[in-house]
């Protein structure tokens, strides 16, 4: 008997939850579902119109600061570091001597290329010398050998030392030539310990950025003693993705900001873009040209830079919050004149810029339901609390 019972309380449970099922599946809607006299309760919804005016597509985009130019000085020679006229952050000009190296060495290098040179002129003026003997022994014997007294074995003999005298002189005025060459060549070395920041191009005022060595160390030729720089302008760089390069193009306007200066911009323009990606992040390098007459940008800062990819002077605009889905599109609630019923509208979205979003439909109007649209479907009542409109009993019946 007690089993039956439990039989008995097992089917009528399954049958009362079999009800209630059906009926939740198949009720229609809470807000289609009224009083006794088959009112429709209005969903209330906030709302805001349709805007018509310019909408622009903006890219934020974050990158740092270069220098525009740099310049590394560096010594052509070897030596101990005498002396650094300048220092971390201090200006340069073109031209301008930053520093010297400990010159005994070469000075001794060019005393002895003079010596050199003195010698090898000593030789010539004495190969010269011999020249003019061989020359007129020469001479001399010519004569006798016409007057039938000296021998032609005795006139050769002569020549060949003429000959000989002159080879000598020629070795003598190329060792001349080698000793002023070597002479030159130490003198330009001695200048050398002379370190001069003479770049090219850009203005003839940079700063020094980074200084490597100190006054006593020794360094090797072309070791970096300083690193000068241009401030003015200044270079910003970010990377752009396939998706925003063709948009970009040189010339095109960039507003800055930088964690340094809170609330501040600065203005630059695009001046370059690489025409290649990397592969490794297939981003494009992208770079700026930005005004820094006060110097107050430095290399190495973070920037966001944004730019303006495209703008459209008159646009269809509605609230970001406004767009919905339903079956797999996007769309909005257009509420109707009476401002009691909506209309599902299905949209193409373009540009979208901050919570503002442009619509492809230049004939939209009205005002579009922004909070709410889960309790709607197209023509369901609404009613707007913020306006406080009574909803008749004639305008609480879904409109189809």
């Amino acid at each position: 008997m007690k089993t039956n019972r439990y039989k008995l309380f097992f089917f009528l449970a399954l049958f009362v939850g079999l009800g209630a099922g059906l009926y939740v599946a198949f009720s229609p809607p809470a807000q289609e579902r009224g009083g006794q006299n088959g009112d429709v309760r209005p969903a209330p919804v906030e709302v805001l119109p349709i805007e018509h005016g310019p909408i622009e597509l903006r890219r934020t985009f974050s990158g740092a600061l270069e220098p525009r130019a740099e310049f590394v000085v560096a010594p052509k020679v070897s030596g101990r570091v005498e002396r650094l006229n300048v220092n971390l952050s201090d200006p340069v000009e073109r031209g301008q001597l930053v520093g010297e190296l400990d010159n005994e060495e070469y000075i001794q290098a060019v005393a002895q290329a003079r010596a050199d040179l003195a010698v090898a002129k000593a030789n010539q003026a004495g190969a010269r010398s011999a020249l003019e003997i061989a020359t007129r022994e020469l001479d001399r014997l010519k004569t006798l050998r016409q007057r039938g007294v000296a021998s032609e074995s005795q006139l050769d003999a002569v020549n060949a030392n003429h000959l000989a005298k002159q080879g000598e002189l020629e070795v003598a005025r190329a060792q001349v030539v080698r000793a002023e060459s070597s002479l030159e060549t130490a003198n330009i070395r001695l200048g050398y310990t002379r370190i001069t920041a003479g770049w090219s191009g850009g203005k003839d005022e940079r700063v020094v950025a980074e200084r490597y060595v100190d006054e006593g160390e020794m360094v090797s030729a072309n070791t970096p003693l300083l690193r000068i720089v241009e401030l003015d302008p200044i270079t910003g760089v970010f990377f752009v993705t396939e998706r925003d390069y063709a948009r970009l193009k040189p010339g095109q306007k960039a507003v800055l900001e930088t964690d340094a200066y809170p609330g501040e911009v600065f203005q630059g323009r695009i001046e370059r873009i690489a025409p290649v990606f990397k592969q490794a992040t297939r981003q494009a390098r992208v770079e700026l040209n930005i005004d820094n007459t006060q110097q107050r940008l430095k290399p190495g800062m973070f920037i966001r830079a944004t730019v303006v990819l495209e703008r459209l002077a008159q646009a269809v605009i509605v609230p970001e919050q406004a767009l919905t889905r339903r079956d797999d599109r996007t769309g909005i609630f257009l509420v109707d004149e009476s401002g009691r019923a909506v209309a599902w509208r299905a949209v193409d979205v373009g540009i979208r810029d901050g919570n503002r979003v442009q619509l492809k439909d230049e004939e939209l109007s009205g005002r579009v339901v922004t909070l709410g649209q889960q309790l709607l479907d197209d023509g369901s009542v609404i009613t707007i609390p913020a306006e406080k409109t009574d909803v008749p009993e004639a305008g609480k019946r879904a409109v189809r």
